[in-house]
């Protein structure tokens, strides 16, 4: 029964295909583009530059879902952002009720971020740090309450996401396109 359970681990042989140049480039274009529009955003609303709330860490892993891979399931209109508000409304959540204890605040934003995500079928990965953001981003962050899921989560993820419709559809490639649906 033990060595079974162990057996699980060995995974299997590698099979991805290494992207072409033409794909690295247009994911780095629009990786570049949809964290600098957000930059943009945030100092088009008068936010001091050491401020950035509207450049949360998570945004960094959805431009790599959503311009790295725009086909996954999990880079899906609806994933992001379904995943980022749901994640952030939750993560506010857990934070308001656990002020004093920030490790069990965390826990129980991470884990019921994804119980949600699951539950709405938007799971998208950088929600779970949307949602640990919520509770240990500092003063600036909890101030906002939730107002965080509406800006900076929200309003950064619409960016990304017409970001991600502009550059993904001027690729001549077909599975490139983006969304490969919006529900």
């Amino acid at each position: 029964m033990l060595k079974r359970y162990f057996l699980r681990m060995r995974g299997a042989a590698r099979k991805a295909a290494r992207k072409s140049p033409a794909e690295i480039i247009w994911s780095w274009l629009g990786a570049f583009a949809g964290i600098w529009l957000v930059w943009v955003f945030n100092e088009f609303l008068g936010l001091p530059g050491t401020a950035n709330l509207y450049l949360i860490g998570s945004f960094g892993a959805s431009a790599v879902l959503l311009y790295g891979a725009p086909a996954a399931e999990l880079s899906q209109p609806r994933n992001l952002i379904g995943g980022h508000a749901i994640s952030a409304i939750v993560g506010v959540a857990c934070a308001l009720l656990c002020p004093p204890n920030v490790a069990l605040a965390s826990a129980l934003a991470v884990s019921t971020a994804i119980a949600a995500m699951h539950l709405t079928q938007t799971l998208h990965p950088p929600g779970g740090a949307t949602a640990l953001i919520a509770v240990i981003g500092g003063d600036s962050v909890r101030e906002l309450g939730f107002t965080y899921a509406l800006s900076p989560v929200l309003s950064g993820a619409v960016v990304m996401l017409l970001v991600a419709l502009l550059v993904n559809n001027l690729s001549s490639n077909e599975p490139r396109h983006y969304p490969k649906h919006w529900f």
